[in-house]
């Protein structure tokens, strides 16, 4: 082993050591939420370059991705939570069963991709009950929260054509942040949304509201990146 490949693992350990030591896994868990995928039955109405989801995945993968770097990077003591909003896939699984497109994502796939990173998924059908899931969980900070949805500046998209064309009948809204708790997360907790133009507005109340800071992104995200398996989605800026 040569010397310059030795001190670049040296580095690497020492980085990975510092990770470590900021963390008290036992006491703190990584959340990623993942919003639902379109229909095609509604998106087919729209003009091609404005159409959304033609993949149903891609919310559901891009998590994944991501789950998959935060396993290596924290190791099995982390617990991942993959919290992901249930109704919209189980109307796409429907209509995947009957189009069957060359690309799709089921549940199952998403079990199976949960069981890889040894994420626990938590389904929900309101947003209720994700705000319920952020202030309840019995004293357990909060060392990552993350978005991978539809989304506009002023709300958080759960769902987006799902049910119905063009609009979306599950989200959480800038004005719903007041009924998420302070003090949930950990000092250097990272929250960051995924989804488009969430940095020109719901950044800033986000962080009035929790008193942590948001990163989102300025301008529209670009979910094709995720198709090397390995890339987060692209934006050409994001908010700090």
């Amino acid at each position: 082993m040569t010397r310059p490949v030795r001190l670049l693992i040296l580095c690497l350990l020492a980085l990975t050591g510092s990770v470590f030591a900021q963390h008290n896994y036992a006491a703190e868990e990584f959340i990623i939420v993942s919003g639902g995928p379109s229909l095609r039955k509604w998106e087919d109405y729209r003009v091609a370059e404005e159409q959304h989801d033609r993949y149903g995945g891609n919310f559901a993968k891009a998590a994944h991705i991501r789950l998959e770097q935060l396993r290596r990077m924290h190791g099995p003591a982390a617990q991942l939570t993959w919290l992901i909003y249930r109704p919209a896939y189980d109307l796409r699984d429907r209509e995947d069963a009957v189009r069957l497109p060359p690309y799709s994502c089921s549940i199952g796939e998403i079990n199976e991709r949960a069981a890889k990173c040894g994420a626990r998924i938590v389904w929900f059908n309101n947003t209720n009950f994700l705000i319920d899931y952020l202030n309840n969980r019995g004293g357990r900070k909060i060392a990552d929260l993350e978005f991978f949805v539809h989304s506009n500046k002023y709300a958080l998209l759960f769902d987006y054509s799902a049910d119905i064309l063009g609009v979306s009948t599950c989200y959480l809204h800038s004005i719903d942040l007041r009924h998420i708790q302070r003090g949930l997360f950990t000092r250097r907790a990272l929250v960051q949304s995924w989804g488009c133009h969430s940095g020109e507005y719901m950044s800033r109340v986000w962080r009035k509201a929790t008193g942590v800071r948001m990163i989102g992104a300025i301008g529209k995200t670009d979910y094709k990146s995720i198709s090397d398996h390995v890339s987060l989605p692209a934006c050409a800026r994001w908010s700090r």
